[in-house]
C-alpha cells in the first residue's frame, strides 16, 4: 500500500512533488488504508490523482506508474498501452464512480 510520500515521490519523478489539494490526498489515503482490496485502493488513488487534480503537474503520469505499480506488486500481466487508455477515458469521461473505475481497471488485466 502507498503512503502519501510514496505518492508525492513517484509524482517527483515527472514534475516537483508539489502537492495542490492536500484533502483530497488525505482523503484517499484514508480510503485506501480502510480497504483491504488492492483494486479498491487503487480506484481511489486514480479518482483522486486524475480526477481532484492532486498534484500541481504530472498527474496523467504519476496516475500511470501507480497503476503500473499496483498491477507488478500483484503479479498481474497487462500492456502499458491498456493502462494509458484507462487513464484517458476517465478523464475524457469525468469517470468518478469508483465502482466504475475499478471495473476499467479489471479490464487492463483481462
Amino acid at each position: 500500500m502507498l503512503n502519501e510520500k510514496d505518492l508525492i515521490a513517484i509524482n517527483s519523478r515527472f514534475s516537483n512533488g508539489n502537492v495542490v489539494n492536500r484533502n483530497s490526498l488525505k482523503y484517499s489515503i484514508d480510503l485506501v488504508k480502510r480497504t483491504n482490496s488492492w483494486i479498491k485502493q487503487l480506484a481511489h488513488l486514480v479518482r483522486a490523482i486524475l480526477i481532484d487534480h492532486l498534484f500541481e503537474e504530472g498527474n496523467k503520469r504519476s496516475c500511470a506508474a501507480i497503476l503500473s505499480y499496483y498491477l507488478d506488486e500483484n503479479s498481474y500481466s497487462y500492456k502499458p498501452e491498456d493502462v494509458n487508455k484507462v487513464i484517458v477515458k476517465i478523464l475524457k469521461d469525468n469517470i468518478t464512480d469508483i465502482n466504475k473505475i475499478e471495473r476499467l481497471i479489471e479490464n487492463v488485466i483481462k
